[in-house]
């Protein structure tokens, strides 16, 4: 029973060496930032694709654009999603241009996809932010679990050359607690690396419908602008 006891997860934690437990808490922490950046890009993507699916069913509705304009600049910024921040973009280009050089289609059309790859660029910036540290906690974390492994196991031979007879019983412990780190490691890691293919893969499918949403739109104002 007092064997179990000491070979317990917590009981291999608290009797570690210095080093490993700090690299431990350090793995800790990532492993908290990483869940709070998880769920919180899982709901930014969430919300994105719900306002983005709404802004398009108000759009392809055979709504007036310039009525449509006009009820954007009056909404706050907050609570637009990136498509209805995109449309706002090029078609305000568009009605300034218009004013600037009327009958100049080619101008007003270069100045909408301008504003509007600008606009979308801003938005998947914001989209991708805090992915990064997903990506670098993914790949660093299990590197970091080795490196206390690594040393944890080398506290424990070191330890062997004190004793008379080496046993598994008195290697077993180090060698434990030193594999606590990596185990540790690849929990802060794999949810980390799933997260951010997952999250990618979202954004990317989101960059498409805004790329296939601003070359919709332009033909349309073409069409307009004859």
């Amino acid at each position: 029973m007092t064997a179990h006891a000491d070979m317990s997860i917590l009981s291999l934690v608290m009797n570690a060496s210095v080093l490993v437990q700090l690299v431990m808490l350090l793995l800790l922490g990532i492993s908290i930032a990483s869940w709070t950046g998880i769920f919180r890009k899982g709901l930014s993507i969430h919300e994105e694709k719900k306002r983005t699916h709404a802004f398009e069913e108000v759009f392809w509705t055979d709504v007036d654009l310039g009525a449509l304009y006009r009820e954007l600049q009056d909404e706050n910024k907050q609570q637009r999603g990136a498509l209805a921040q995109i449309f706002e973009a090029g078609m305000g280009e568009f009605l300034k241009v218009r004013q600037q050089k009327p009958g100049d289609v080619v101008a007003m059309l270069d100045g909408a996809r301008r504003a509007m790859r600008a606009s979308s660029q801003r938005e998947m910036d914001s989209l991708e932010r805090g992915l990064p540290f997903l990506a670098s906690a993914g790949s660093v974390s299990p590197y970091i679990g080795l490196f206390g492994t690594v040393w944890g196991i080398m506290n424990a031979f070191r330890g062997l050359a004190n004793v008379q007879q080496a046993t598994l019983a008195a290697v077993a412990p180090g060698i434990a607690e030193a594999l606590v780190a990596t185990a540790i490691g690849l929990f802060a890691a794999i949810p980390a690396v799933v997260a951010y293919n997952r999250y990618a893969t979202e954004i990317d499918r989101l960059a498409n419908r805004f790329d296939t949403f601003s070359e919709e739109f332009l033909n349309i104002l073409q069409r307009q602008a004859r």
